[in-house]
């Protein structure tokens, strides 16, 4: 166990070196490397309501939670079929999982996928909160949704008008939130982000993610950036094995689009399932509180929902069980949990609630993010 002195001289260390980050001078970064930029809001009244801290109304009416359903929000499932299975409506309305993630196998064609989608939501509602269902909508290849918008890859999109087009289209199929976009800047030659980015250009990527981002809203479907804190410096794919990400990464261009993101008001962030070794050695970004704390809720001043990548990736499981994965991603700052392997739900859901039952300071955490994916829930449509 780290003592808690070592824990406050590793913190302090960690808030300098996330300073340096932000002002593009950590030791190393490159003199040419853009701030960050401040992208302006335009005003108006968006399609997707604004998430920003629980409202003390929120919060007031998570405490009004028992315990099971406030773990239930840290939780979205995966479930196999084209229609919805009695356990997963059950798990619904008991309130034990904050929504659900769909793959290529949950859907067949429109009318199919309506009927599914009902089902989930009439099962969510019943517990009082809209659920999440979610879906990879990024363009071209990557979009469970075949025939809905993007056609084209990131590279080859008008950002807003076509996440515009690709939120009104899953609006209409009960869909709510997209896993999109992706903020990730490929910076080494054969970059696993490669073909899913919008740019190796920092400040193009930015203007596109927030354009994006935007256009989502507009269509009121939830978008979440992704892969904090960018994943384009690794040939590797950490769904297929472990990743680290070394140097003096991530630099400022890295986390500049991220910070336009933020700006431009995305109310889900990603953590990458990457090693980041500037900030945390020992740690996969999205089990860091280095990164998710330190970074992207002190530094970059992210107050929304953040949600790990899958649990069942190659390099979350090379760092342990579905249950300790669970247990160390909440302890880091994620709010939700993404499960998509079978049966992992109901691994991670018990783990989290045995850990809050045994420790107060896990409660206060689970009651902080239950209030924030209220939050969420009740801005979605």
């Amino acid at each position: 166990m780290i003592s808690r002195a070592a824990r406050r001289r590793r913190a302090l260390l960690i808030s300098g070196a996330g300073a340096a980050l932000l002002a593009g001078a950590l030791v190393g970064a490159r003199a040419e490397e853009p701030p960050i930029p401040q992208i302006e809001i335009p005003s108006g009244r968006p399609g997707l309501a604004r998430l920003a801290e629980p409202a003390p109304e929120q919060q007031a009416a998570v405490d009004k939670l028992p315990l099971t359903r406030q773990v239930g929000k840290l939780v979205v499932l995966r479930f196999v079929g084209t229609s919805a299975p009695s356990y997963v409506r059950r798990v619904l309305h008991d309130g034990q999982a904050a929504g659900a993630i769909l793959f290529r196998d949950n859907v067949t064609g429109p009318d199919q996928l309506r009927a599914l989608t009902a089902a989930l939501r009439k099962s969510g509602t019943a517990a009082g909160a809209m659920p999440i269902v979610c879906v990879d909508q990024e363009g071209g290849q990557i979009r469970i949704v075949s025939w809905a918008p993007p056609a084209n890859p990131p590279a080859g999109q008008d950002p807003r008008p076509d996440a515009r087009a690709a939120g009104r289209a899953l609006r209409g199929l009960g869909i709510n939130v997209a896993l999109a976009p992706v903020a990730d800047i490929p910076s080494v030659p054969g970059s696993a982000m490669e073909s899913r980015a919008f740019s190796r250009d920092p400040q193009r990527t930015a203007s596109a993610v927030a354009q994006a981002i935007k256009g989502w809203r507009d269509a009121g479907v939830a978008p979440t950036v992704k892969h904090f804190p960018g994943l384009g410096a690794t040939t590797v794919n950490t769904d297929r094995a472990s990743a680290t990400i070394g140097g003096n990464r991530p630099a400022s261009s890295d986390l500049t689009p991220f910070k336009a993101a933020i700006d431009a008001g995305v109310p889900l962030v990603m953590s990458s399932n990457a090693v980041y070794p500037a900030l945390d050695s020992r740690n996969l970004a999205a089990q860091s509180p280095a990164v998710l704390e330190t970074l992207l809720r002190g530094k970059l001043g992210f107050k929304g929902v953040v949600m790990t990548d899958s649990i069942e990736a190659a390099a979350v499981r090379a760092t342990g069980s579905t249950e300790q994965v669970a247990v160390r991603s909440i302890e880091a700052g994620n709010d939700v949990v993404l499960t998509t392997g079978q049966g992992s739900w109901n691994r991670v859901y018990r783990a989290l609630l045995e850990r809050a039952k045994a420790s107060k300071a896990f409660r206060t955490r689970v009651r902080d993010s239950a209030a924030r994916v209220l939050a969420l829930q009740n801005s979605l449509r």
